[in-house]
């Protein structure tokens, strides 16, 4: 098999059939995908914890009240941090503009370099190899370039409609398609 064409630093959107219950409806940011597979985070799903209550050694990173956010189904005890590094030669990778991973293992949130901002998620979304392709190709996802603003939005229960508004066209209509039709 060839090298498959990286999708990091992209958006995979939930198409509107895809009702698998952890993905519908969902933006994922791809952080890493490369022959073996892919691995990436849910964006828009934010729990009701706060990061102070979970995992206190991680609160000065975020605003008080920032909330741990659900990152995917696959190893939902492991903790992902996404940072907006002041300087991204402090990331572990960075993903798009200047955000990033910060490093898996964090003694002291001040070795991590200065951050304009931090999100932390709890699990990931995973791909074998070949898998994200055959879901693409199946029309399973809606796959969009990442701007720095989806990552850390404000506004996750937006985010779904504001990256298929972006991206125009038929996705525009998409985008005003309320989460349950039969509701309408």
């Amino acid at each position: 098999m060839g090298c498959v064409d990286s999708l990091r630093g992209h958006l995979l959107v939930a198409a509107p059939d895809l009702l698998d219950p952890n993905f519908r409806r969902t933006v994922v940011l791809v952080g890493e995908h490369g022959d073996e597979g892919a691995m990436g985070l849910v964006l828009n799903r934010p729990s009701s914890v706060t990061v102070a209550d979970a995992v206190p050694p991680l609160a000065g990173l975020v605003d008080d009240g920032d909330v741990v956010h659900v990152g995917g189904p696959v190893q939902p005890q492991a903790l992902v941090v996404l940072g907006d590094f002041v300087d991204a030669r402090d990331a572990a990778a960075i993903v798009v503009g200047s955000i990033g991973f910060l490093p898996g293992e964090i003694d002291d949130v001040d070795d991590v370099g200065n951050l304009n901002r931090a999100r932390v998620f709890a699990g990931y979304a995973g791909w074998g190899s070949g898998q994200l392709e055959d879901e693409i190709a199946e029309s399973s996802w809606i796959v969009e370039p990442a701007l720095p603003e989806d990552v850390l939005t404000d506004d996750p229960d937006g985010l779904w409609s504001t990256v298929l508004r972006r991206k125009g066209g038929a996705f525009a209509v998409l985008a005003t398609m309320p989460p349950d039709p039969a509701l309408n």
